[in-house]
């Protein structure tokens, strides 16, 4: 039988599981207490860091139907689970694992979907969601401008063709 205080472990994780966009499985042999705690705070307010127990986070991981982390779970592991922008969560990782060479990120799950170290480094190479949403309605903006622009001018050419040809029929008019 469980101990109680393993079930209420398995439980939250399972809860922190579910609840989170992304996780990020990371191991963290060698760094100190201080460097995880700037860790923490780069990581922004929409992410949690805890360091974790593999048996119980396994557990916790395949009760809330993530099965794709199983191989993950060997050595000292901390896992980040973001409940924010994904994006900006993995930029704080991987920029302080470049400073800190021993946080090491195995991989992790983002929408149910399994990521590598590698797919989450990709991930911290994208801007943020807001940037990219400005992006997508500034082309949007700049479309419809060039859309006005075209119906403004097709009138505007149809007169001058107009005045042209009145002009030319002016001009044999008074020729004859």
């Amino acid at each position: 039988m469980a101990r109680p205080d393993k079930a209420a472990a398995v439980a939250e994780l399972t809860e922190q599981f579910r609840s989170s966009n992304a996780a990020v499985l990371t191991e963290y042999r060698g760094l100190t207490v201080a460097q995880l705690k700037t860790l923490r705070r780069s990581l922004g307010d929409d992410a949690q860091y805890a360091v974790v127990k593999n048996t119980l986070t396994k557990i916790a991981a395949n009760e809330a139907g993530i099965s794709t982390l199983d191989d993950l779970f060997n050595g000292p592991t901390a896992v980040a689970f973001i409940t924010g922008d994904p994006v900006t969560s993995a930029k704080g990782l991987r920029d302080f694992a470049k400073d800190n060479p021993n946080l090491v990120i195995k991989g992790g799950v983002l929408d149910g979907k399994a990521l590598s170290a590698d797919e989450i480094k990709k991930l911290a190479d994208l801007e943020s969601r807001e940037v990219l949403l400005s992006k997508l309605a500034g082309a949007f903006k700049a479309k419809q401008s060039q859309a006005a622009s075209v119906f403004q001018a097709l009138p505007s050419k149809l007169v001058r063709t107009v005045d042209a040809l009145r002009a030319k029929q002016d001009e044999q008019g008074g020729a004859e």
